[in-house]
């Protein structure tokens, strides 16, 4: 599954806003303030509102009236257009509200286009808790077939129905459009908590803190040796050298990862290797997981790392979106942003107060440079991204 589009209404600085025609990877550069964290925080909205309802997901970001735009009473709306596994472009809506102070699933509907012409499946149609979805999924496409469609209550007008129908084989798109949530990565990565030994146990994918990261590598070691040893491959390509990572039981049963420097005879556990060696290592981790997520969000992957290694890390992420998955990344760093294809790269502004969204091939200018041979990162420091200031 591929996201097309995303289209964010009345969330913070997004009172209208759209990020059309999503490649695989996606660059999004922009001032401070300009609405970067705001634009992945919508990813973890949707995943905690599915994980357990709008309320919850509204309060973990301070109540509705400080998630809604500046002067909106709502609601809040979130599209997303996407292609799911049998190629046909699905939109999923959810609008949010408020009533007797308490946030609402207001709408929310799953719906395919028949054709060019053809009025729209609504899959899944409800408000406030109740709706209908369609039960003759299967049919969907046959000429001359109608929908058949099932009334449903909700325990809570507060829950999405994709959380529920989800559940069950005979809703396919519902069930995938609902994974591909559930299995979203939005990188939360602190280095202070990937350098401590971890205690000894199981553990497939790595957190999106990064706590566990001898855990996956000793899980990687033990069950998936092709994948370590992938990941140990792209660390002698890409950090100079890094010849042998391994992660280390304990006497007290303890893990601990041990980086070997081919320059020396003993090897160096983590909290004493660079920052930029522990972090390209997760990130690494995290891009050969053998279950790999369908999308991966992960903001100002510069931080720590050397600038020579973000040109290694930006063909990563675009190996990555190659083998299927789908990258958003945001970044401060020209010396990431010249490893970025023009098409790849999307930028914020603030105007009137809220943000605007910008794509780089839509300036004739900036396509116009970059097929002389000027890297964007360049022409970004040169403040040719109108309104994206580094700072």
């Amino acid at each position: 599954m591929q996201i097309e589009s995303i289209e964010i209404l009345n969330y913070r600085l997004f009172r209208q806003a759209e990020l059309k025609d999503l490649p695989r990877l996606t660059i999004v550069v922009g001032a401070n303030g300009s609405g970067k964290s705001t634009l992945f925080d919508v990813f973890s909205f949707l995943k905690d509102a599915l994980a357990q309802n709008v309320a919850v997901a509204v309060a973990r970001r301070g109540g509705f009236r400080e998630l809604v735009s500046r002067g909106q009473k709502g609601p809040i709306g979130i599209r997303v257009k996407f292609r799911e596994s049998g190629g046909r472009l699905a939109t999923y809506e959810l609008d949010v509200a408020e009533d007797a102070g308490r946030p609402v699933v207001d709408r929310e509907v799953l719906k395919f286009r028949r054709g060019r012409r053809g009025q729209p499946w609504h899959f899944v149609n409800f408000s406030r808790g109740k709706g209908t979805a369609i039960t003759n999924e299967s049919a969907y496409g046959q000429e001359g077939v109608e929908a058949e469609r099932k009334e449903y209550l909700l325990d809570d007008p507060g829950v999405l129905a994709i959380k529920g129908l989800g559940q069950f084989k005979e809703f396919r798109v519902v069930a995938e459009f609902r994974s591909l949530i559930e299995n979203w990565h939005i990188s939360d990565f602190h280095i202070a908590e990937a350098r401590p030994s971890a205690e000894a146990g199981y553990s497939e994918h790595l957190s999106t803190r990064g706590d566990n990261i001898a855990q996956v590598a000793q899980y990687l070691y033990e069950n998936h040796p092709d994948r370590f040893e992938q990941v140990l491959q792209a660390m002698k390509e890409r950090v100079p050298g890094v010849s042998k990572v391994e992660a280390k039981p304990t006497e007290d049963g303890r893990l601990v990862l041990r980086f070997q420097d081919g320059s020396f005879k003993d090897p160096f556990i983590a909290r004493y290797v660079s920052d930029g060696t522990i972090k390209m290592f997760a990130y690494l981790v995290l891009l050969y997981d053998p279950k790999p997520h369908p999308l991966l969000a992960v903001e100002e992957p510069e931080n720590q790392l050397y600038p020579e290694l973000l040109y290694e890390l930006i063909e990563e992420f675009r190996d990555y979106a190659r083998r299927g998955g789908q990258v958003f990344v945001s970044t401060h760093s020209p010396d990431f942003l010249n490893g970025a294809q023009l098409e790849e790269i999307y930028w914020l502004v603030k105007k009137d107060g809220f943000a605007q969204v910008k794509r780089a091939t839509d300036s004739e200018r900036l396509r116009d440079l970059t097929a002389e041979g000027d890297l964007p990162g360049s022409l970004w420091r040169q403040g040719l991204f109108e309104g994206a200031g580094l700072k």
